[in-house]
């Protein structure tokens, strides 16, 4: 079907580009794995030629961001997730033996097995905050598992966007893999459409629209969304090597991470060494204060700056004290939207920091007197994204891992488990369903075909499955029906 811009709107377009690649699917059938390698080539190569445009695109973006951080989070990382796709294609792609059920009809000829086929048109909708990378990490595993796809940038980045869109545009035909710009009313309609599997990643609240929207059409859903992600540091952690590298995961990109360390929680006795550790870990990233430092991130809108803001007064104004890790927490100027990574001690479930999920560079720090405390307070929020534990005591690490529930856990650092690709990464429950990453993504958006070879000939109780039924089957039946 041929697809004419300037004959559609935007709506128009996204069913057009839908149905010209599920023909396109439908009619050159499942691609080989030198097809699936070539395209997975071409998106690595796109973004190794547009490295610097991408990183001065989402600096532009966000009005001031560290570009070390997006070439190692939304460039790197993406090549990385492409590459390990690309490595270990072959592998997965193998049908897969399963055994036969009873064993004797294998030993007559029987076979079962699994064949991993595309699902078909996969759509992508991605967030602003690692805006590459969360298009292009899912995008590894589609593109192994054979499918075509449309991603849906977001509206909040629109220079990245529209660069994406340029890019890809390049790299690709549009029956392969095309980029759809718009806002929310097009993100609405792109959650509509008849994918054959949808990935959304963004916040729980727009989570529950998408998911109305796919249930019309019966579409499967991959969420990633987020959480109150904690920290819990235990008696035997040490502090110092805790504080950094918790402030390091909650520093990057100004905490706008959906896998940042929500919030602390720390033994009553070690309040005060936590947060002289997390002041010297500050000053040695950022020794000349983190607003305005080429390696910090400002916050994307003024809206996510007022809000960040207003938890602030809001912990202030119920009792806790506010301790910015700079000399002083600056005051706005300008179109700046920095605000410096700040510790809120004495948290406690009333405010609104430990109700909401921050996504800014604030850190909450509660205080416990026994570890089983630190853990029903886990327990009696949603199951959060990440969980993060300090210590070196294996029966506590146990008690911690094996009590609460979470979409994935680092120990003794923070976020660094979506680093592994052979791990998958995903939520639970408020968190998020399914999974991508490594072979686990090559999973997600493959249809598990079920395939059984029957004997050549009605051998035993096969020729007896049919009326009427008589003795030998309900000889048969009978050896089953037992304990």
């Amino acid at each position: 079907m041929p697809c004419s811009p300037e004959a559609s709107t935007p709506f128009a377009r996204l069913g057009e580009i839908l149905q010209l690649q599920k023909l396109a699917q439908t009619r050159e059938g499942p691609p080989s794995a030198a097809t699936r390698r070539d395209r997975i080539d071409r998106a690595i190569g796109m973004l190794v030629d547009h490295s610097g445009p991408i990183a001065d695109a989402i600096d532009a973006d966000f009005g001031g961001r560290a570009k070390t951080v997006s070439r190692l989070a939304d460039i790197a990382g993406s090549i990385e997730s492409l590459k390990h796709a690309r490595r270990h294609l072959d592998r997965w792609m193998r049908p897969e033996k399963r055994p036969v059920t009873p064993p004797l009809a294998a030993l007559m000829g029987a076979r079962a097995e699994i064949r991993f086929q595309p699902k078909g048109v996969i759509g992508i909708i991605a967030p602003w905050n690692f805006p590459v990378q969360l298009a292009m990490a899912p995008l590894a595993g589609v593109l192994a598992a054979g499918n075509r796809a449309m991603i849906k940038p977001s509206e909040l980045t629109p220079l990245t966007s529209a660069l994406l869109a340029e890019i890809i545009g390049k790299s690709f035909a549009v029956d392969e893999l095309a980029v759809v710009t718009g806002g929310p009313e097009l993100g609405a309609a792109f959650s509509g459409l008849a994918f054959d599997h949808l990935v959304f990643t963004g916040a729980t609240s727009v989570a529950r629209h998408v998911m109305r929207a796919a249930a019309e059409n019966l579409v499967p859903l991959t969420l990633e969304l987020g959480g109150k992600s904690p920290a819990l540091l235990g008696r035997s952690a040490e502090m110092s090597l805790a504080a950094a590298r918790i402030l390091a995961g909650k520093t990057m990109n100004a905490g706008q991470i959906c896998l940042a360390p929500d919030y602390a929680i720390v033994p009553s006795e070690k309040v005060s060494e936590f947060a002289a550790a997390a002041l010297a870990a500050h000053q040695a990233m950022y020794p000349q204060g983190a607003a305005g430092s080429p390696d910090y991130t400002a916050m994307i809108n003024d809206r996510h700056f007022n809000r960040v803001e207003a938890y602030i007064d809001d912990a202030r104004d119920k009792g806790a004290v506010i301790a910015p890790l700079d000399t002083e927490n600056p005051a706005r100027t300008g179109n700046t939207r920095f605000i410096t990574p700040t510790l809120i001690l004495g948290a406690t479930p009333a405010m609104k920091v430990m109700q909401e999920e921050i996504f800014g560079p604030l850190l909450p720090v509660m205080q416990y007197e026994r570890i089983e405390t630190a853990i029903d307070h886990i327990n009696s929020g949603p199951r959060p994204l990440a969980l993060y534990y300090f210590g070196k005591d294996p029966a506590e690490e146990a008690a911690v891992l094996g009590r609460t529930l979470s979409g994935g856990v680092t120990v003794n650092d923070v976020i660094f488990h979506v680093a592994m690709e052979d791990l998958p990464f995903g939520g639970i429950g408020p968190s998020g369903m399914g999974a991508y990453h490594g072979r686990d993504g090559f999973l997600e958006f493959s249809h598990k075909r079920a395939i059984y070879r029957q004997l050549p000939k009605d051998i035993g109780p096969l020729a007896n499955l049919r009326p009427p039924f008589g003795a030998a089957i309900k000889a048969y039946l009978d050896a089953r029906i037992r304990r």
